[in-house]
């Protein structure tokens, strides 16, 4: 079985707390099932859950180079340079990154629901908002990216992963595939 959720900004991805914060058993009601792979409490969207060890397996296992899609609103202004270095690999303090694929949008996309709590606002900063497909999945590794090029994440979204998108799920809807 693997579960399609859109993790809430907020939620852990953990089914218990001892601190009583929101987690993944507040969304999911399917017993013997696990996060096959995480996002932080900060990021939103799709995450994959399952009861399969070897599909968990194939999802995480950085050999397997799954893309991941996110969404990313940043602090500034990309400018070429920053887009080029993101395209190019960005060398971190655990050792340099792959190559990403990175696209500069428009605006934000209309179909985004509104974060509770919002992002915050300053007039005199502008904001941007990016598509960011990675093939690793290091701690915090799209935030620590975007802040090595000068543009801090303020807001990030996991639309895919690999073959599976997060489509028409609203924050705390899960789909059940049965055959994954």
């Amino acid at each position: 079985m693997l579960i399609l959720l859109n993790k809430p900004y907020g939620v852990l991805c953990q089914f218990t707390d001892r601190d009583g914060r929101p987690t993944l058993a507040d969304h999911v009601t399917q017993k013997n099932v696990y996060a096959a792979g995480r996002l932080d409490q900060d990021s939103e969207g799709l995450l994959l859950l399952t009861d399969d060890g070897a599909l968990a397996h194939r999802i995480t296992d950085p050999r397997h180079r799954q893309d991941k899609t996110y969404l990313v609103q940043v602090e500034g202004v990309p400018g070429a340079e920053a887009l080029a270095a993101l395209r190019a690999g960005v060398r971190l303090r655990d050792g340099p990154t792959l190559p990403a694929r990175v696209t500069a949008l428009a605006g934000e996309p209309e179909w985004l629901w509104p974060r509770d709590p919002p992002v915050r606002f300053r007039k005199r900063v502008p904001t941007a908002w990016l598509e960011l497909t990675i093939r690793e999945g290091r701690n915090r590794q799209v935030r620590r990216m975007t802040a090595a090029v000068g543009l801090p994440t303020l807001r990030l979204v996991r639309t895919r992963v690999g073959e599976h998108a997060l489509g028409d799920l609203q924050p705390g809807q899960s789909r059940v595939l049965a055959n994954a």
